[in-house]
């Protein structure tokens, strides 16, 4: 009777746990500033990087050996996933108060053009379909020559749920007919409670939960071998991962970003080639 009695408490308390918010985590502007930082010198390793064609993708910098095998798995249908880290002067970023996650994915895509694997990024109206449920919601606010602004609505589920609308800017740059690149960069984030509903509003932005405060994409496009490969190098910032709450937070701010990656390249690919 009493262990049953302690499984039935224990079990209540793992319910009211799940079911209540994370402690708010606020975003400093030290925070800010850090990874604003850590962009920065990404964002300098990545402007070297696409001005030539030899070592545009992430696998053309490995030597030879291993850069023809990653190539060929590619072609063979892998996806190839990577966690990165940018560092200054051999030392980390550090970030007071929150979390980096750099993760680096690339995709082939046979028998598709450059100029179509364009299209289906820069049609953001269409986000909602062709990348939900983890899009639910995509809006393009406007398009002036190869700057798009758009709405996307996140919609993430680890344990709980956590929505998070977001407004941002990318800018498409296509140095030659067989390659292109696109920065894309989130000016505004913030959280969503009880979505869908009547009582929907939006947190205090940069006062919420602290599960995506900050998201930077680098799309590449390079178009050869009969196809497309398409890589993308997402740089996102989160809360730091709470004392006691890790079975509750983690699961977001560790895995969540590397799983949404590969799902983007894997729902692109698929989409493209249905086409």
């Amino acid at each position: 009777m009493v262990s049953a009695l302690l499984r039935t408490i224990a079990g209540a308390a793992v319910v009211v746990s799940v079911a209540a918010p994370a402690h708010a985590a606020d975003l400093s502007p030290a925070t800010v500033a850090a990874f604003d930082r850590y962009v920065q010198a990404t964002e300098a390793r990545i402007n070297s990087e696409v001005l030539g064609a030899e070592q545009f993708l992430w696998p053309q910098t490995l030597p030879p050996a291993e850069r023809d095998a990653r190539l060929a798995a590619l072609r063979s249908g892998t996806l190839l996933i990577e966690k990165l880290e940018t560092r200054q002067q051999g030392r980390p970023i550090d970030i007071p108060g929150g979390l980096v996650h750099h993760w680096l994915g690339v995709a082939f895509l046979p028998g598709v053009s450059i100029d179509r694997a364009i299209a289906l990024l820069q049609d953001y109206d269409r986000h909602a379909s062709i990348y939900a449920p983890r899009v639910a919601r995509s809006v393009l606010r406007s398009h002036e020559g190869d700057t798009y602004r758009f709405h996307l609505r996140f919609f993430m589920k680890k344990v709980i749920t956590v929505v998070v609308d977001s407004e941002n800017t990318a800018e498409f740059t296509k140095p030659a007919g067989d390659r292109a690149f696109s920065r894309i960069v989130s000016t505004r984030m913030a959280e969503v409670d009880d979505p869908g509903t009547p009582s929907e509003r939006e947190k205090p932005v940069g006062h919420d939960s602290g599960y995506l405060w900050r998201l930077n994409s680098y799309w590449r496009f390079f178009e050869r071998d009969g196809g497309t490969y398409l890589q993308c190098e997402s740089v996102s910032l989160t809360r730091r991962i709470p004392v006691g709450l890790g079975w509750l937070v983690g699961p977001f701010v560790t895995s969540l970003p590397r799983e949404s990656l590969e799902f983007t390249l894997d729902t692109t690919r698929r989409a493209l080639s249905a086409r």
